[in-house]
């Protein structure tokens, strides 16, 4: 009896289990299509300016954290093409997959990729979480997902797409750790609030949006744990900018 007992309660584990990760699926899929209608366009110009440039920066620290010598790379989460653009044109006999699962950026990137004749690049449709392609990538990137992401099934997923010793290298925003300097983030915010939707209407929901979602996600532990839990190594955590962003790198095995 006892064994029986024992059982069922795995297989409530397992209902519950799969009952939060459709939530938070379905809650990061709202939270993507809330932020972000209308605003391909602009995007581009908008990241670098809300960032005050700093943007560029962090995007050179994920490019110099990739392996000399990658031919396969996965860009999730690639929006326009940023990123994905920069890693095709250092990497210039990789071949590059850029994924996102909003298609107005896709169509920017895809005429990107044509105006800038760049031919190693690739794009595909869909969630980063449910994208599963063809095995052995050297690296896996990502830049403003992990806040948003379901975590479990992306590093899951990842380490069956990343050969033995391949990269994951996930970057996003995080809540100022330094208590002196979030005061002054949170005015900033406040600024964006009125004269950045002022300037650019499309952008009111992440500016009334993003600051709270900052304040409560915990994704780098939350994604530390997981990785630990996948058995990656070398997990390693870089501050960047007064707290306000991260980049967690983790190897396959």
């Amino acid at each position: 009896m006892g064994n029986g007992r024992g059982a069922i309660d795995s297989k409530e584990q397992v209902k519950v289990e799969e009952r939060q990760r459709t939530m938070n699926r379905d809650q990061g899929l709202a939270i993507v299509n809330h932020f972000f209608p209308g605003t391909g366009a602009t995007y581009d110009h908008m990241v670098n300016l809300c960032t005050l440039g700093f943007d560029r920066w962090w995007k050179r620290e994920m490019l110099n954290k990739i392996p000399e010598g990658s031919r396969r790379i996965m860009d999730q989460a690639c929006g326009t093409g940023i990123l994905t653009f920069k890693i095709a044109q250092k990497f210039l006999r990789s071949q590059v997959t850029g994924v996102d699962v909003t298609e107005e950026y896709l169509d920017i990137a895809r005429e990107k990729a044509g105006n800038l004749k760049v031919e190693n690049v690739r794009f595909m449709a869909g969630r980063a979480e449910d994208i599963t392609v063809e095995q052995g990538f050297d690296c896996i990137t990502s830049s403003y997902l992990a806040k948003y992401a379901e975590l479990g099934t992306l590093v899951r997923n990842a380490k069956v797409m990343l050969r033995e010793g391949g990269i994951l290298i996930m970057h996003d925003f995080t809540y100022p750790s330094n208590r002196a300097f979030a005061p002054i983030w949170e005015l900033y915010f406040k600024l964006l609030q009125t004269a950045g939707t002022w300037s650019y209407p499309q952008w009111k929901a992440i500016f009334d949006g993003l600051p709270g979602f900052l304040r409560e996600t915990k994704w780098v532990s939350a994604l530390v744990q997981t990785l630990q839990e996948n058995l990656f190594s070398d997990i390693q955590v870089k501050s960047l900018t007064l707290g306000t962003a991260a980049i967690v790198t983790a190897k396959k095995g």
